[in-house]
């Protein structure tokens, strides 16, 4: 069966109206990989599909198998939160839009079955009764792209979701990032304000007057280390914009290693990188149920560590 979205919304809401199935019906067939949006499974109920989307069901479609959280992945759990690792190469959530995978995904598999919130649900669910068939409340408050590693956390109450997102919209939750940037990057702060479309498809700050929609970003930048070509930089989030830190460490002539996306107009010698060279190193928030500070930091991934080692062995 495949129909296109009459309308936008939730998927488990499309796919029940598409199919007039009910809610039940419509959820155990998203969940158990039985879905497909674009041609990609997707597990996620809540999900937001654009209209006109394809949407397909095959009822008889094997159960969609998530990849393994291994146990050192979670730096900290608890009843109200819990705190994860995130590796290069994985969405923090599935990603669809009425084409298939989005732009948003920064891959081409963006809306795969096996994103991060769908293993760390398996992990909680085979705690909870030693499989991995409990289907954990688990709430989506902050992101990070697909090649970006580091700490991300979910939350796993209603409260707790109001607590960590009014924290994130407030800008008090402490996010400090390590990069490699191609050139030799001063310290400075970044403010501008930026754009979903700066006029050539691509997410950009605003010229001049900004227009409605423009939303400022700032960032943090410090010089941490000059390398052969690059940069080490910290990069302390003050908003959390889409792409900020790539998109205005690039605007100022110094593209993150590994970028392939706001690399236009770099006129320096490409740094060669599996990946973009982006990790999200320190996080930190009031926690919501004590109201305790908590803070944590994850060592940069392998893949990271030996270009940067590399980088230091040819000398800045």
């Amino acid at each position: 069966m495949k129909r296109p979205a009459e309308v936008a919304g939730p998927l488990d809401r499309v796919v029940r109206s598409l199919f007039g199935t009910s809610w039940g019906e419509a959820r155990a067939w998203i969940t158990s990989g039985k879905v497909r949006v674009g041609g990609a499974v997707v597990t996620e109920p809540t999900l937001p599909v654009a209209r006109g989307a394809i949407v397909a069901v095959d009822p008889r479609a094997p159960r969609a198998r998530t990849a393994d959280l291994e146990d050192e992945a979670v730096i900290h759990v608890d009843p109200h939160v819990i705190v994860v690792a995130k590796p290069a190469g994985l969405n923090t959530v599935p990603y669809i839009d009425g084409k298939g995978v989005g732009p948003g995904a920064s891959g081409p598999r963006g809306g795969e079955a096996d994103a991060l919130d769908a293993r760390v649900r398996a992990w909680l669910g085979r705690r909870a009764r030693g499989d991995g068939n409990v289907r954990p409340n688990l709430g989506i408050v902050h992101r990070l792209d697909r090649e970006t590693s580091g700490l991300v956390v979910f939350t796993r109450t209603w409260l707790a979701k109001q607590s960590l997102a009014l924290q994130f919209r407030k800008h008090t939750v402490h996010r400090r990032y390590l990069a490699i940037a191609h050139g030799d990057v001063a310290s400075r702060t970044i403010r501008s304000m930026l754009l979903e479309d700066r006029g050539d498809g691509l997410r950009g700050s605003a010229r001049g007057q900004p227009p409605p929609g423009a939303r400022e970003a700032v960032t943090h930048v410090e010089r941490l280390e000059r390398l052969a070509g690059a940069t080490l930089v910290g990069c302390r989030l003050e908003t959390g914009r889409t792409h900020q830190i790539r998109i205005q460490l690039a605007e100022g002539g110094n593209p993150l290693v590994g970028e392939r996306v706001y690399v236009r107009g770099f006129r320096g010698e490409p740094v060669e990188a599996p990946r973009l060279m982006l990790h999200a190193f320190e996080l930190g928030f009031v926690h919501p149920a004590t109201e305790r500070e908590m803070r944590w930091e994850l060592p940069i991934p392998d893949d990271m560590r030996a270009v940067l080692e590399r980088l230091r062995a040819t000398g800045p």
